[in-house]
């Protein structure tokens, strides 16, 4: 695995975590909160099995 997917991993690592850290801060109700969460983990972890080749 080269150092280009290694650094892509860790942006992607980084984006998922900073996007659920502004997710807790909405303003909005606790069951759409838990949607948005559930929607960028799925989202994060597609992004990094692409980048593992898995896809």
């Amino acid at each position: 695995m080269g150092a280009s997917a290694v650094v892509s991993i860790l942006i992607t690592f980084l984006v998922v975590i900073l996007v659920l850290y502004l997710v807790q801060r909405l303003p909005v109700d606790a069951r759409m909160q838990q949607i948005i969460q559930i929607v960028v983990i799925i989202i994060g972890i597609v992004s990094l099995l692409k980048y593992l080749s898995v896809f």
